[in-house]
């Protein structure tokens, strides 16, 4: 039995697509009346909160392989409840979602220190892991979309920096063969990019170029971005991007890195494959 965490996000749910038909599949949900109309017969769907550490073992009970993916830098103890019930009940391999960010030094904002932790946490635990450090997900051009569709206009802060964006779909494939294979993958660390990194000025081309419509990028000011980003989150949450974003501006995310063709044997997706995928939601 396998159990996926965070099913109704973006990794999540492209592990349990893949995983839906071919193996018995767990999905771990706050909301499971929701998620089991969602998936309906191919999946067992389980209630259960990273807060409520009852709930996770009930749920974590006859499972080899799990995913956690936590979201929320605001609760470091969820990660804590959860590899404390994976062992008490005796799941054997977890794979987990962290992020690029904590290999660098210079990295100390909240949700990076969050993702360390939470690392340090499952290494020093008794179980098997895997760790997945990806860059900044190409779907998140997504929040590009109401712009493009009603000003034909990307705005982004740094629109010249270089980041090696994953495609998604990359990262969930990497976490399906660690799921299914964990001999092979217990105790790796896979640092997840795209092919080639791009700025946000090249990206707003490639969009461009697909809908064969002119765009524009408008660069965002700092003060700018932090107001758009207190509108979303808790401003703990903000101040942290916008760390994030001063790193990019100095080049620390345009590394890219060769896991996704070591694992899977083939390149990583483009962003231009990835747009080319997605484009319904930039259509005017």
């Amino acid at each position: 039995m396998i159990l996926i965490t965070g099913a109704t996000g973006t990794i999540g749910r492209l592990v349990a697509e893949q995983l839906a038909d071919t193996l018995p599949l767990r999905l771990l949900t706050r909301a499971p009346v929701r998620a089991a109309a969602l998936w309906g017969p191919r999946t067992e769907v389980v209630g259960g909160d990273f807060d409520d550490p009852g709930t996770l073992r009930v749920a974590l009970s006859g499972v080899r392989s799990a995913l956690l993916v936590t979201a929320n830098p605001l609760s470091p103890a969820q990660d804590v409840n959860f590899v404390n019930a994976a062992c008490a009940v005796g799941v054997q391999h977890v794979v987990k979602l962290s992020a690029q960010a904590v290999t660098d030094p210079e990295a100390t904002d909240l949700i990076t220190e969050w993702q360390r932790e939470n690392e340090r946490l499952l290494r020093a635990s008794q179980l098997s892991w895997t760790l997945l450090r990806p860059r900044a997900y190409m779907s998140n051009t997504l929040s590009w979309s109401r712009s493009i569709r009603a000003e034909g206009v990307v705005r982004a802060v740094h629109g010249t920096a270089s980041n090696a964006t994953i495609d998604p779909r990359d990262v969930a494939d990497v976490a399906v063969r660690a799921l299914t294979d964990p001999e092979t993958h217990a105790g790796r660390v896979y640092a997840l990019t795209g092919p080639k990194a791009l700025t946000v000025v090249e990206q707003t081309e490639v969009l461009g170029g697909l809908l064969r419509r002119p765009l524009r990028f408008e660069e965002l000011t700092i003060d700018q971005a932090k107001c758009g980003l207190l509108d979303r989150y808790p401003s703990a949450i903000a101040e942290a991007l916008l760390e994030s974003a001063v790193r990019l501006h100095l080049g620390a995310k345009g590394h890219v890195h060769p896991a996704v063709r070591d694992v899977l044997g083939r390149p990583a997706r483009t962003y231009h494959a990835w747009a080319a995928d997605h484009l319904d939601p930039f259509r005017v």
